[in-house]
């Protein structure tokens, strides 16, 4: 699927801003989401997510997880766009709730994350009727996560590896602090003269 939820009912997905987030406090208002919530509620399987923090005129990476280390579900919304000529995109959001206290230190807003004992539950769009699952669309509890601080390589995509998990070093961070040379700047070369017939050496 791709990240950002494009609502069934948009004519160009080109021409809208990707909705990635759905926030829990007004996922069944919004035209956007009502109907997914209702009858496309999925999952995304995680052991953690990123969180960037600005600190010293740096943004920092940090990296989020269950205190107990088990894997969790990022309550999801699914949709899929069908075009004029029959093409299908399908599309996905995460669910947002407000952060405990502690987490909030890195950002207000979380992830609804759900363990496996809610999965049936949140998955089950029999009814068509989404009242029965607002309850679990909230934040996870004071001191469920913890989190540390991770290297700058996980800002680029190219970069996908286990120790993108690891608490960065003391060694690492001051790598990362340090001023980048400048490049120079490319020197200009002079066109070539044209050739007017007369020799000069100049």
């Amino acid at each position: 699927m791709r990240w950002g939820l494009v609502p069934s009912w948009i004519k160009d997905p080109r021409k809208i801003t990707l909705l990635i987030n759905a926030r829990s406090e007004t996922i069944n208002d919004k035209p956007a989401f009502k109907n997914a919530m209702r009858r496309r509620r999925c999952l995304i399987p995680a052991d953690g997510y990123y969180e960037w923090q600005t600190s010293g005129g740096r943004k920092r990476p940090f990296f989020i997880h269950r205190r107990d280390g088990h894997i969790f579900g990022l309550a999801a919304l699914a949709e899929t766009w069908i075009g004029p000529n029959g093409e299908e995109l399908d599309t996905v959001a995460i669910v947002t709730a407000p952060a405990s206290a502690d987490l909030a230190v890195l950002h207000h807003r979380v992830p609804v994350t759900l363990m496996p004992g809610d999965f049936a539950r949140w998955l089950d769009c029999s009814s068509d009727d989404a009242s029965p699952v607002m309850a679990l669309l909230k934040g996870p509890l004071e001191g469920e996560f913890t989190w540390h601080e991770v290297s700058t390589r996980v800002n680029h995509a190219d970069n996908d590896d286990a120790q993108l998990l690891l608490p960065i070093t003391d060694e690492q961070r001051a790598a990362e602090d340090a001023p980048k040379p400048r490049k120079a700047a490319p020197r200009k070369v002079a066109p070539p003269a044209v050739d007017d017939g007369q020799g000069s050496l100049f």
